[in-house]
């Protein structure tokens, strides 16, 4: 077996919009490098100076050298059946791989990473970074940050791993079921063993233990691995997996309650790379304006700022349905209630033909003050109720507690509990803060699954 060990020096941290000014490959057979090839490469684009003073290579020492196109056949040559190793593998494969594949070459090499190597056989150091690495192993490093110096240094260092690896930690690394080649270089392979196949909320912690990301998933272990495939080198990415030094999780019983803490968790924690659900806002809102004519008009429209309606919701279709109930509730004029341009007068609707005919004969005044009586009733009245459900195993059932239309607590309870006491069981549930997103869901969810709802209407715990 033939191993290729590369390092590359770029423009930039990611394949797409950078260049490389640098590459050394040496060809290691398992016992010594028995080949060897180093060059200074164009980038076509200014280098710049923050990453000039790093590596000392500038755009003098560039310009009569050779473009990537150039050498693009010798590298994928030399390259090609060998085991690719680098220090923080997937960084220098993801720029080969990008630049052969604009040269019309398809670049497909197991990986090996000496991040992680080192991390297995030599376990408990203060850092894997090359430099401090190098350092604490004895292994001299000659022009650092230059592709032929650092390259030299990792192939000493494989040498060493391979006398080291008594354990067996490199071929177990090269089967096509590891999955080494994939994780992140600062993540151990037994934090993402150790994650369940099941529903719940995922935490991605950096060096000092604090939370950088937090998911959901109806199969934790899947999406975890989705987040570490793929082939965005975008520079968000690249940083983002590079801080990942550790894995937690908490088991759901279901795909709801996952949906309902990784929202609190987000709220709590306020996650340096999740974006969605830190500030979540409505998508739509039910509005009330007077008409020329001095009637009251509903609408559910776009939800704004400056008009932030009586009512919000994440779906129109759940606007909708609220107000198709209080046209019914309160026997108001469907003509005069719209979502978006169109009326909620539905020709086919005897139901609504028949209420809408009754209110149609007030004045403004008394129907303004049913209109008002109806919205009035909606806001004091949200039902209150349990939501029942599968949990974490077949001795407990899942409990979500929704608080006149608001979510207050959830959490776990023994099926031998007596479930005619809601009082005693909802105050020993977690308490939750809530937001308009996570309220909708559980209306939505209680309105799909109404066998699974226990109606609570006199609880106020």
């Amino acid at each position: 077996m033939f191993y290729a060990v590369v390092d590359i020096e770029t423009t930039g941290g990611y394949p797409s919009a950078s260049g490389i000014t640098e590459i050394a490959i040496l060809i290691h057979d398992g016992v010594e490098v028995v080949d060897r090839y180093e060059t200074l490469i164009n980038p076509e684009r200014s280098i710049p100076l923050s990453i000039q003073a790093l590596t000392g290579i500038n755009d003098a020492m560039v310009a009569e050298a050779p473009i990537f196109n150039e050498v693009a056949g010798k590298i994928y040559q030399m390259l090609s059946g060998c085991v690719f190793i680098a220090h923080n593998v997937n960084f220098d494969y993801s720029f080969i791989k990008h630049h052969l594949a604009l040269a019309g070459h398809d670049l497909d090499a197991p990986r090996l990473c000496t991040v992680r190597m080192s991390r297995q056989i030599k376990p408990g150091l203060k850092s894997y970074s090359l430099g401090k690495l190098c350092d604490a192993l004895g292994i001299q490093i000659e022009n650092r940050h230059r592709a032929g110096g650092d390259a030299q240094a990792t192939s000493i260092l494989f040498s060493k791993l391979l006398a080291w690896d008594i354990a067996g930690h490199i071929p177990a690394m090269l089967k096509r079921s590891s999955k080494d080649q994939q994780l992140p270089p600062n993540l151990a392979k037994e934090d993402f063993l150790k994650l369940p196949s099941s529903p719940g909320v995922y935490y991605f912690k950096d060096q000092l233990g604090k939370e950088i990301y937090v998911g959901k998933a109806i199969n934790i272990k899947k999406r975890v691995s989705s987040h570490f495939t793929g082939h965005n080198n975008g520079p968000q990415r690249q940083h983002f997996l590079r801080e990942i030094y550790s894995i937690d999780f908490i088991p759901c019983g279901t795909e709801l309650m996952a949906l309902l803490l990784e929202a609190a968790e987000i709220r709590r924690l306020w996650p340096k790379y999740n974006r969605s659900m830190k500030k979540p806002e409505p998508r739509f809102a039910l509005h009330a304006y007077e008409d020329n004519e001095g009637f009251i008009r509903l609408a559910v429209g776009k939800f704004s700022k400056i008009q932030p309606g009586i009512q919000v919701f994440d779906k129109e279709a759940d606007g909708i349905r609220m107000l198709r109930q209080l046209v019914i509730d309160f026997k108001l004029f469907a003509p005069r209630c719209y979502y978006g341009r169109y009326p909620l007068f539905a020709p086919e609707s005897e139901q609504i033909n028949q209420v809408s005919s009754e209110s149609q004969k007030l004045d403004a005044q008394e129907y303004n003050a049913l209109v008002w009586q109806a919205l009035d009733s909606y806001s004091t009245n949200l039902p209150s109720f349990i939501i029942l459900d599968d949990a974490r195993n077949f001795s407990e059932h899942s409990c979500i507690y929704v608080q006149k239309g608001r979510f207050s607590r959830m959490g776990y309870v023994d099926k031998s509990s007596d479930l005619t006491d809601w009082e005693d069981i909802v105050q020993r549930l977690p308490a939750y803060s809530s937001n308009h997103y996570m309220n909708q869901l559980l209306i939505r969810y209680a309105g799909n699954y109404p066998g699974k709802v226990r109606p609570l209407n006199n609880l106020d715990v």
